[in-house]
């Protein structure tokens, strides 16, 4: 959860590029598509991780699949961004990631208080 935490925090650092800004928010809406699958008992085998912990949102959150292919669409951006080139993200998808991840934290804790209630005491 500090992970989800810190990388909301730091996608709004001043100085950052927007692809690294970018980058920064998806990882917290990745790590909490990996919480949600620990609660449950799981985690996401290295092939295709990232793919999957996002397809996961249908099963532990609950989310519907213009969601899940919103933040899909911003995982196929971010390795565009980190494998083949700089400088493809604007300042409008680094807020509409950040916002989208923001919503999954806000919908984790939700779906945590009342399924896991024991794995969010040491957070309220």
């Amino acid at each position: 959860m500090s992970i989800i935490d810190r990388d909301l925090k730091d996608s709004h650092s001043p100085g950052l590029s927007a692809d690294w800004k970018m980058a920064i928010a998806y990882n917290a809406a990745l790590h909490v598509a990996l919480v949600g699958l620990a609660a449950e008992g799981y985690r996401v085998a290295r092939e295709s991780h990232h793919y999957r912990a996002i397809q996961s949102f249908a099963f532990t959150l609950r989310c519907n699949s213009k969601l899940i292919a919103q933040v899909d669409a911003f995982r196929k951006k971010r390795n565009i961004s980190d494998y083949e080139r700089a400088g493809s993200v604007s300042d409008r998808e680094v807020e509409e990631m950040h916002t989208l991840a923001t919503e999954l934290h806000s919908q984790l804790l939700d779906w945590l208080r009342n399924t896991h209630p024991e794995l969010i005491l040491s957070q309220d």
